[in-house]
Order: structure tokens, then C-alpha cells, then sequence
């Protein structure tokens, strides 16, 4: 009895030894290795056991053609044995994408609950591959058994403050879809640029989509950079993406912001202010670049408060705007912005304050709210959903309205209690332009947010009930890019916290733990590395110098 105790606990900890060896983020749900591997080499198939699952089989070979060189043969039909098969195995799982692996001898089985599922068993055979180029493949024997914690998992990219072109946002999509991540909402319209084709308005793109210049250095600008700044989006272009995005099972929300942040809508069509025959205001400490009479594209950051006029020439707008939206994403939520709405403006216009009267409101928020619920009205006859920023609150929220809650979780707790869906983004966990060291080399938005910030973050606030708990329905990082240019300074600053984001949306509370996780992340630097992504080398010292420096990417253009 003795030798087979004896033998029965050297065989556990051989399991535990090789489940700590076995780095995969976001951790599984239940997770098994043993001794051995399987190995993938040419004569390797992708065996499709079951019917739809083409976008994981092409997922995978894409990968691996594009690191090891490798294309594997895929079939319908074939040999479970030696191969790695895609299936399915009913789960009964509320949120999709729940999945089992199994890595033995006998090659490498993928079951989802359902096509999500089955892709995200794909992304976890991917970080169990070398992070060197080889070619043949060995695979750790592994159980894995998985299953996400939030419907909601999303992370959103600003393009109005920089633009970035089609073949980054393929890449941005793909960040998101190889960290389970399954929502990616698309900021694009703002006081800085408009980026999306509306060819019923065509000055939008012609003009509100650059820029005369943009500061150099930190808010208000030490100089101008002078050169002409933007870009846009084709309607084809966006239609590719959407299917790009699909077949990766994530989301694309737009965003379309409204009535604040539309100095680039203005611009295109000063009509659309309450007061059109006015020049664009600026800060006389911002240094400007060109002309500055009648309406400009906005040079530098911040808040204005030339916003949208409530007349109906403007509601006319954004439902033709709309109209081109809708079609080109079939998403059920439509962000319509609704922050940061100074009321300024409205204040002053003899128009704003003969329609708060009329309409019997109470006063500017007021106005705002009867904004914000005219044009829900309208996308809700159109089949969809809005979000807004938590600012939608004030004057009262719109009655069928997802709060996305920024400015802490205040608006997120208020919207539960009121029994409208909630996503929670607040600026202390999920705002990744915020420094993540104490000595940042190069310029970023301020604010402090380290790596370790981002994983301790739990999305259910304690302040509402079990009851209250099921419209939190998920999570969001938001990576503005006032003082982020090109794609390697928005990779430091995206990684390694995206990383950590991926494993607070993913795995459940129980199988959260900061000290395994930073044991991972030696493993995970070294597929950054491989996969040429940049990320932060400072990020589990946020105390230290950079190893590394950037270059001042602020005023380096595409």
C-alpha cells in the first residue's frame, strides 16, 4: 500500500509540475498536463469532424504558414489518430464559447460548444506551440476543459485622434481574437477627424477627415507639428473588416459620436453648429498651424464646446449618417457617444432655450437626454440597440440605453440598479493611454495605471445586488490615442495589459492569480517577441527606468 500511495503522488506531482510548465492566458477553466507530445509536422491534417468550422482550420494554418512556415492539409474526412481534429461537444453554456481540448499521443482533439468555441480551443493550441521557428511542433500533453466568465469582453481603439490604416486594424483584431477577447468598438468620428465614407456627405471625409497640424508635446502643445494629419475609411474597405472581424468571432460597434466631440463633422458642415457663422475656437495657448477663420478640424486635445445643434436639419444628418452605418454593421449596439457634451453652446442659442421650453425640460441635461432618446428611438425602429458613455445618465437615461461606464463605476452601478445593461470601462483599471510607469520616456495622457491594476480589477461592484449583478454584462479596455502615432507605441502601450485584461474577462475569480500570472508572462514575452508584437519590458517594475527607450512617437506621422 505504501508503494502505491508512494506511486500515486509522484504521479500527481508530475501533473502539477507540468500544469505550472503550461502557460496559457487567459487561464483555462481546468487545465491537466502530463509527461509527453504530440507533434505537428507536415504530414500533419486538419481533420473538420465538424461541419462550420473552416474559420478556425484557416485561422490556424494562417498562423502557422506565417511563423513556421507550415501549411497543413484540411479535410472532412480523415484519421482522428495523428492529426488535430475540429468538433463539437454540447456544453448546454449560456455564453458562447466554451471548449475541451485533449493533446495525447494519438494526436489533438477540439471540441466547442460551438464555432466560437472550437476557435478558441485554436487559440489556446497556439501558445501551447515553440516560440522559436522549427518545424515540427511538439504540443505538451494536456486536458483542458474552458469556459468564459463575461458575454462582454471588448476593447476599443480611438482612430480619430490618429489614424490607423486597414492592414493595422486587421492586426488590432487580431490582438483582440488571440486573447479571447470578443467585441472590438471602433471610435470613429471626432473633434480631430471624421474616418467613415457617408456618401450622401461627402465634405465629411473630403474635409472633416484631416488635419492642418497637431501639437507637439503635452496638452496645451509646446509647437506644431504643421503637417497635415488623417485619413478614412472606404465603405468597402469597412465591409472587409466586418468580415474580417466575424471570422474571428468578434464584433465591430461603431462608434459615431453625438452632440459633443463634432468639431470634425462642423468643419465639413458648419450647419450643423448653433452657431455656423462663428470660427472654431481654440485655446490661445495651443499653437495652431494655418487658417484659423470659420470652422477648423481641431489641432489639439480636449473639450469643445461647438457641439451638435439639436435642430432638425442635424437629426436629419445623423439618421442619413446612420442609414450608411447600419448596413455596414450588422452589430446589435450602435455607440452613439453622448460624453463630454458641453452645454456652453446651448446655453447661448436662443433656439436651445426656446426648445427646452417647448419640450417642457428641465434644463441643458435635459436637452441632452431628449438628444440622446430621439435618436435611440430612431435605431431602435431600425432593429438596434445604443450605448453611450455613462453621460446618458444625466437628464435621464434612454429606455432601451447600455451604459458604458467610464468615469469610475458610479454610472455603471446607477444603470444596474435602473436595469439597463452595463459595460464597465472606468479610467482607474481599463484606460490604457494612461502610463504604466513612473518614467515613461515618451509623451502619454497622464494618469497611472500599471499592469498589476489591470488584473486585481473586478468588474461586479460590490454595491449591487446578486440580482442587479446579471446587466453587468461584461467589460472593456479603451485605448485613446491623443499622444500615440504609429503602431509601436500603440503595442507598448497595449501589451502586456491587454494581457491581463483577457484573463479578468475570461477566467473565473477562483482560477485569478497575480503571482501565477506573472510566472506566464516570461513565457508570454517570449511569444511578443516571435510574433514581433512591442510591448512594455518595464511593466512588472512600474518603479523602474525603461530598459528600452522609445523614441518620442508623439510627433512621428505615418
Amino acid at each position: 500500500m505504501k508503494k502505491i500511495a508512494s506511486l500515486l503522488l509522484f504521479v500527481l506531482c508530475l501533473k502539477i509540475t507540468y500544469s505550472q510548465e503550461v502557460s496559457i492566458i487567459p487561464q483555462p477553466t481546468k487545465l491537466v498536463a502530463s509527461k509527453g507530445n504530440f507533434s505537428i509536422n507536415s504530414k500533419t491534417q486538419i481533420v473538420l469532424a465538424g461541419s462550420g468550422l473552416e474559420n478556425s482550420a484557416n485561422f490556424l494554418n494562417d498562423f502557422l504558414q506565417k511563423f513556421y512556415g507550415l501549411t497543413l492539409k484540411v479535410v472532412t474526412k480523415g484519421d482522428f489518430k495523428n492529426n488535430i481534429v475540429l468538433n463539437y461537444f454540447k456544453m448546454e453554456y449560456p455564453i458562447a464559447g466554451a471548449y475541451n481540448m485533449h493533446v495525447n499521443k494519438d494526436g489533438i482533439i477540439i471540441e466547442g460548444d460551438n464555432a466560437t468555441g472550437t476557435f478558441y480551443g485554436i487559440q489556446s493550441l497556439i501558445q501551447l506551440l515553440p516560440t522559436t521557428k522549427v518545424t515540427t511542433l511538439p504540443v505538451p500533453f494536456v486536458e483542458i476543459e474552458d469556459k468564459p466568465r463575461f458575454a462582454y469582453r471588448g476593447m476599443m481603439l480611438d482612430v480619430g485622434r490618429h489614424f490607423f490604416p486597414v492592414s493595422y486594424i486587421k492586426k488590432y483584431i487580431d490582438f483582440i481574437a488571440m486573447h479571447k477577447l470578443n467585441t472590438f468598438q471602433w471610435h470613429l468620428t471626432e473633434d480631430q477627424g471624421w474616418r467613415i465614407e457617408i456618401k450622401k456627405y461627402p465634405k465629411l471625409t473630403s474635409v472633416g477627415s484631416h488635419r492642418n497640424g497637431t501639437i507637439v508635446g503635452r496638452f496645451p502643445g509646446k509647437s506644431n507639428d504643421g503637417l497635415k494629419e488623417g485619413g478614412f475609411y472606404t465603405q468597402e474597405e469597412i465591409k472587409k473588416l466586418v468580415k474580417y472581424a466575424s471570422d474571428r468571432y468578434v464584433t465591430i460597434i461603431p462608434e459615431i459620436e453625438m452632440p459633443g466631440h463634432a468639431s470634425a463633422a462642423i468643419a465639413a458642415y458648419p450647419q450643423l453648429s448653433c452657431f455656423p457663422d462663428s470660427s472654431t475656437k481654440h485655446s490661445s495657448k495651443t499653437p495652431w498651424f494655418g487658417p484659423e477663420n470659420g470652422k477648423q478640424v481641431q489641432q489639439t486635445w480636449g473639450v469643445f464646446e461647438d457641439v451638435f445643434a439639436p435642430t432638425e436639419y442635424t437629426f436629419h444628418f445623423i439618421e442619413d449618417v446612420l442609414d450608411e452605418v447600419l448596413p455596414l454593421f450588422p452589430s446589435k449596439f450602435i455607440h452613439i457617444g453622448g460624453d463630454e457634451c458641453p452645454k456652453t453652446a446651448w446655453k447661448k442659442s436662443a433656439f436651445c432655450q426656446q426648445m427646452i421650453k417647448d419640450h417642457n425640460l428641465k434644463d441643458e441635461h435635459g436637452l441632452q437626454s431628449y438628444f440622446i432618446q430621439r435618436i435611440e428611438k430612431y435605431l431602435n425602429g431600425k432593429g438596434r440597440q445604443i450605448i453611450g458613455w455613462d453621460e446618458i445618465l444625466e437628464g435621464g437615461l434612454a429606455p432601451n440605453a447600455a451604459v458604458m461606464s467610464w468615469r469610475g463605476e458610479t454610472g455603471g452601478i446607477e444603470a444596474a440598479k435602473q436595469k439597463h445593461k452595463v459595460i464597465m470601462t472606468p479610467t482607474t483599471y481599463v484606460y490604457f493611454d494612461y502610463s504604466q510607469t513612473k518614467h515613461e520616456d515618451s509623451v502619454t495622457i497622464g494618469g497611472y495605471l500599471t499592469l498589476k491594476m489591470v488584473y486585481n480589477y473586478e468588474p461586479i461592484p460590490q454595491q449591487i445586488s446578486k440580482e442587479e449583478e446579471k446587466y453587468v454584462i461584461g467589460a472593456q479596455a479603451n485605448l485613446w490615442t491623443e499622444y500615440i502615432s504609429n503602431s509601436s507605441k500603440l503595442e507598448y502601450m497595449l501589451f502586456p495589459r491587454l494581457t491581463a485584461l483577457s484573463e479578468v474577462l475570461w477566467s473565473s475569480k477562483e482560477n485569478k492569480n497575480w503571482e501565477s500570472f506573472q510566472k506566464k508572462l516570461t513565457t508570454q514575452f517570449k511569444r511578443y517577441d516571435f510574433w514581433n508584437w512591442n510591448y512594455s519590458k518595464a511593466s512588472l517594475d512600474p518603479t523602474s527606468k525603461i530598459m528600452e527607450p522609445q523614441k518620442d512617437l508623439t510627433i512621428v506621422k505615418k
